[in-house]
């Protein structure tokens, strides 16, 4: 067990087994004195049964010696040619930069994680290492591999579904805002046929914001495509693919489009463009996020402002403050506020 790097027991898992804090653990590993005997040899114990090794990092972890966070997030396997995609539209260099910004406060450094497609789950490992905590963005790691994780270092889940039971996730209200998009496209615009353009058929947040759409729409008597032939992969080029693929059968198009996030947005109006229809003369389409580049389209995008950098800012703030100084009871869901931007995209006048 020492010798394997894939199963070397940690000092998470030795304070798990002992039943003390990472703290205490690391009390009895530098011979303090004030450690009552019945907890040291709980703790030594422990130590044996695990085959644990302390190291220079493991002994200072108690006291943050390290400082150092790693964001890991997964690398799009898209290469979006879009101009507008290289300025700095991804969701990702917002939270990065959100994470950046609090990690500098607190003097932690960040180290940055990019993973593909390829066995995911043989990385942990690597991602956990020289490390004192972990922000794991969206479809980074299996769900059900959370737990195994997060008893080895301190998680964060950012974007994630909100069920973990072994971390804290933050996240977005999705809901209410984007029911707003779908009652203002029915009521104030008198749109009956509609569309959702989803991002990843196995994200979290674009499935609650296709389900809170489609349910909403359908309460109000309009009809929606969705599901099959409507996931953009949460990129322009994505949202191009889908649009020429709809376009290429014929059928009549839907009134208005709403996409999961904005960047699906651009690439539904360029390619829209490209093909002769108008935004939003003939077709409406509507966003989420709220990037930069929304407001200064033509038309600008009406869509939903998240806010991105402060999902990254309180992912940091909680993992320090909550999984590695213990100062507060770790709360297992902390949703921040969105709200619908209503502009010229979806048919109205700013």
């Amino acid at each position: 067990m020492v010798g394997d790097s894939m199963t070397r027991a940690t000092i998470y898992e030795v304070a798990a087994r002992a039943g003390v804090s990472i703290a205490t653990v690391s009390r009895v590993i530098n011979g303090y004195d004030s450690i009552r005997p019945a907890t040291r040899e709980q703790v030594m114990l422990a130590i044996e049964q695990l085959g644990f090794v302390p190291n220079s990092s493991a002994r200072g972890l108690s006291g943050g010696s390290q400082n150092i966070i790693r964001l890991v997030f997964k690398r799009s396997q898209t290469e979006d040619s879009f101009e507008l995609v290289q300025e700095s539209l991804l969701f990702t260099d917002a939270i990065i930069r959100g994470v950046e910004r609090t990690c500098g406060k607190r003097g932690y450094s960040l180290l940055l994680g990019g993973v593909d497609d390829d066995n995911l789950d043989g990385k942990i490992d690597q991602m956990v290492a020289n490390c004192d905590g972990l922000i794991l963005l969206d479809r980074t790691l299996k769900e059900r591999l959370v737990p195994t994780v997060a008893k080895r270092i301190p998680t964060v889940l950012l974007a994630g579904s909100g069920r973990s039971r072994s971390a804290v996730t933050v996240m977005v209200e999705n809901h209410d805002s984007t029911v707003q998009v779908a009652t203002h496209l029915i009521e104030d615009h008198r749109f009956s046929r509609l569309a959702f353009l989803a991002g990843f058929a196995n994200s979290p947040d674009s499935m609650k914001r296709r389900d809170a759409f489609v349910d909403t729409a359908q309460q109000l008597g309009a009809s929606v495509e969705s599901g099959a032939g409507w996931y953009s992969d949460y990129t322009s080029l994505g949202a191009v693919r889908v649009i020429n693929e709809r376009l290429a059968t014929g059928a009549e198009m839907p009134e208005a489009i709403a996409c999961a996030n904005d960047q699906a947005a651009i690439g539904a109006i360029h390619a829209l463009t490209q093909a002769g229809l108008r935004v939003p003369e003939d077709i409406a389409v509507t966003g989420f996020d709220d990037i930069s580049m929304a407001r200064h389209m033509t038309p600008a995008l009406t869509t939903v402002h998240q806010p991105v950098e402060e999902l990254g800012s309180v992912a940091a703030e909680v993992l320090i403050d909550q999984a590695i100084s213990q100062r507060k009871p770790v709360m297992q869901n902390i949703v921040l506020p969105t709200r619908f931007v209503i502009r010229e995209s979806c048919g109205c006048k700013e």
